[in-house]
């Protein structure tokens, strides 16, 4: 039996509790996984998986085996990636996960592509909360909190909202001075894809419940920047997505000293897997170039 192909088809079954979606991510069908896993238990004397018609769980032993199997993975990548460190680029396909919001992340990511020509970018661009280790990607790129005992997480940078509109705009509505003002103004609001709901201004806990006019509601950013830019009214932006657009004057920030949000990107992958150079390479890129002043 190839003990490394037998831990390879326990671990993924360790991790979805399917012999289906293990052979999905191996290749190979559920009954080989199954075989796999029997022939395994029994060189090991002991039963891995308490299975029935309908669940798949761990056994104490299983559990215990598990960790082992983690670690003899662990080193395996560790070792394999100190020899890819030797023959030069990082290289090799990337599957990465990021929110919708990483669309406007592309300018850094087409700048890492001709860094590192070697490196075939898969990206999946979703606010839905996917399942890293069952999905198979390599790392996910979310903002916020999560925590997931499975995974491994490195900050990228903190981001921060900041009220907008045009030149033109403000000229013609005028330029608000107090949270107030905004009920006299075109407000353009974006909704989670997931919830429905709409994404809550961040404005200071006093001035939360004003009660916002709503002229034009979207479910991703790009079209909050045009509207915004075009003159349709103000709109509330993370600032990496709209940096050049307020360096180059086609946006101008109000009310700043009433907004007290910030928000964090991070990078997370499978904790049983050691950091590739390929994905290494992707979180130092993003830190250093999207989010420079992101801790290191």
């Amino acid at each position: 039996m190839d003990s490394l192909s037998s831990i390879s088809a326990f671990l993924q079954t360790a991790e979805t509790l399917s012999f289906t979606q293990a052979g999905r991510q191996l290749g190979l069908s559920s009954s080989a996984i199954g075989k796999t896993i029997a022939r395994l238990e029994d060189d090991l004397g002991v039963r891995l998986f308490h299975r029935s018609t309908r669940t798949m769980t761990l056994t104490a032993e299983g559990m215990l085996f598990l960790e082992r199997c983690r670690r003899v993975v662990s080193e395996m990548e560790a070792a394999k990636a100190e020899l890819a460190h030797t023959q030069g680029k990082p290289r090799g396909k990337l599957r990465v996960s990021l929110p919708l919001a990483g669309m406007l992340m592309m300018p850094t990511l087409s700048a890492f592509m001709r860094a590192y020509p070697e490196i075939e970018l898969d990206l999946d661009f979703t606010d839905r909360l996917v399942d890293v280790i069952e999905e198979g990607f390599d790392g996910v790129v979310r903002a916020g909190e999560i925590r997931d005992s499975r995974l491994m997480t490195r900050v990228l940078g903190t981001f921060r909202f900041q009220l907008v509109a045009s030149p033109a705009y403000l000229e013609h509505r005028g330029v608000p001075r107090r949270p107030a003002d905004l009920l006299s103004h075109a407000c353009l609001h974006h909704r989670f894809a997931t919830s429905g709901k709409l994404e809550p201004w961040p404005l200071k806990d006093r001035y939360r419940d004003i009660g916002l006019p709503v002229t034009a509601v979207v479910n991703t950013i790009e079209p909050l920047i045009y509207m915004a830019e075009h003159g349709h009214g103000i709109a509330c932006l993370p600032d990496f997505a709209i940096r050049n657009k307020l360096s180059d004057g086609a946006l101008v920030s109000v009310l700043e000293e009433f907004l007290s949000h910030e928000g964090t990107f991070r990078m997370l992958w499978p904790s049983s897997r050691y950091l590739a150079p390929k994905l290494r390479a992707l979180v130092d890129f993003l830190a250093e170039h999207l989010f420079p002043h992101a801790p290191r």
